[in-house]
């Protein structure tokens, strides 16, 4: 039974590992990396990243810019946040 346990929380650790993992790398997570360490460091990935970096657009790199324009509500409206 305790191995049985132990196994499933193994599987429980990998699979949110993988979906925290997937989160990350997204085109906006690939184009802003460096606009997210400067500008919204500490956020969580569930949409606090992309508000931050929405909040700070005028702040972002140029393929930030085209990233947060290309992608999210809308397609090319981001979160219509510092806009």
């Amino acid at each position: 039974m305790r191995l049985i346990h132990t196994i499933a929380v193994s599987a429980l650790t990998i699979a949110a590992s993988i979906t925290i993992a997937s989160a990350q790398t997204g085109p906006v997570a690939t184009a802003c990396k460096d606009d997210i360490a400067k500008l919204c460091a500490g956020k969580a990935h569930d949409g606090e990243v992309r508000i931050c970096l929405e909040t700070n657009y005028d702040r972002v790199s140029a393929a930030c810019k085209t990233a947060l324009d290309t992608t999210g509500g809308g397609h090319g409206k981001g979160l219509g946040m510092g806009r």
